[in-house]
């Protein structure tokens, strides 16, 4: 029996325990998958009491749910499903209250737009200042946008690797992937205008 077995074997077995009543089994599997969790929930959140609220939402309804977990597909794809579907209900219960301005762009960000609007080949994707204005970008898409451009662009997922995480179907993943890239340019549009007049 090799190693790898051994440990799929361990983890069908503690949920089995956990299913029993043990609820002590469930800590080695909150305390393995605690870092992706984390690391899954700050890309939605960037407030640090807000992401812990998020992950500790999560991983109630893993133990709640833990009875719907059918073992044919690793028990890693039904918990990324859940905290996917978990991270978007708390966009959507966040979104009406996020109504920002842009027009306290920090002295980085300012630059930055500077040169992709006057010299875009200067302007590096992955310099700081671009991830902090993406990331106020993403905070004013609606929470599906925000979830599809996620998923899509910043995790590098495919359209059905996205369906399987949100449960949408194929098609309604094109659709609101379009939908998503359109709000986009229309927030830069916005921040342009904002900045520029």
């Amino acid at each position: 029996m090799g190693i790898l077995h051994r440990m799929e074997r361990t983890e069908a077995e503690l949920i089995a325990a956990v299913l029993k009543g043990d609820a002590a089994s469930f800590e080695p599997l909150v305390e393995k998958y605690s870092p992706r969790i984390f690391a899954t929930v700050r890309r939605y959140a960037r407030r640090e009491g807000e992401v812990e609220d998020i992950a500790q939402d999560i991983w109630l309804k893993a133990f709640e749910r833990l009875n719907s977990f059918r073992s044919e597909a690793p028990f890693e794809h039904w918990l990324m499903r859940l905290a996917v579907r978990t991270c978007y209900d708390a966009l959507r219960a966040h979104h009406r209250n996020r109504e920002t301005t842009f027009t306290e762009l920090t002295e980085p960000e300012a630059d930055w737009l500077d040169r992709f609007v006057n010299q875009p080949d200067t302007a590096k994707e992955d310099a700081e200042a671009a991830r902090q204005l993406i990331a106020r970008v993403l905070e004013q898409l609606s929470p599906s946008a925000r979830l599809v451009i996620t998923l899509q662009e910043i995790e590098q997922r495919s359209v059905k690797e996205v369906a399987a995480l949100t449960g949408w179907s194929v098609p309604l993943v094109k659709v609101r992937a379009f939908r998503a890239r359109a709000e986009m340019r229309k927030v830069l549009a916005k921040i342009a205008k904002e900045k520029y007049l």
